[in-house]
């Protein structure tokens, strides 16, 4: 049985071939994996080039779904990115929540985090950041997001409890969520569990 450890540098690993990927190497399959029907990966994918503040430079293809159309986001917000690749949906957020917002992407992947700063460098996002770390433990203080999103990042996560627990404690009280995923419902082929 694979510990959560080991769990966490397969991701690790993937992601950071996947920073190199181009958008279309990364759409063809889940998550750039090579594994999954592109026909049904290409279902779940939804289209940010038409939303305010999307960077085509940012958009690596990964994503499930628009967690920032639903999440409510209010100029001046204060919103955190859980699992924020090369910056995508911060950007988005950023659009939303103006010149006096702030968005902190958090990632685990060194080679994303770099991709991501770079992109806000770029484009001189002094209101966006990026930090590295694990969203089991999020590097951020307490009470200190209006504001959480997470795009297709929890499914990969071995302890969603802790995650699930720190978005609560670094949410400011009457703050919220928004996160679009995968659920699997039923048993995973044991094929698949390999």
């Amino acid at each position: 049985m694979t510990t959560d450890e080991q769990l966490k540098e397969i991701v690790r690993n993937k992601y950071s071939e996947i920073a190199l990927q181009d958008k279309e190497t990364n759409q063809s399959s889940c998550c750039g994996s090579g594994c999954c029907s592109t026909e049904v990966y290409n279902i779940m994918s939804d289209d940010y080039t038409e939303l305010k503040g999307y960077n085509p430079d940012a958009d690596l293809g990964l994503g499930c779904g628009l967690p920032t159309q639903f999440a409510n986001i209010k100029a001046g917000d204060t919103v955190i990115d859980l699992g924020s690749g090369a910056g995508n949906d911060c950007f988005i957020a950023r659009a939303e929540t103006g010149e006096a917002g702030k968005v902190i992407g958090i990632d685990f992947t060194p080679a994303m985090i770099d991709k991501a700063r770079a992109n806000a460098e770029k484009r001189g996002f002094n209101n966006v950041e990026f930090r590295q770390g694990d969203i089991e433990k999020i590097p951020v203080t307490s009470n200190a997001a209006d504001v959480i999103v997470s795009n297709c990042v929890l499914n990969l996560v071995p302890n969603k409890d802790a995650v699930i627990k720190e978005i609560f404690r670094v949410l400011k009280p009457g703050g919220h969520f928004s996160i679009s995923d995968v659920v699997l419902v039923g048993q995973l082929p044991p094929l698949l569990q390999s």
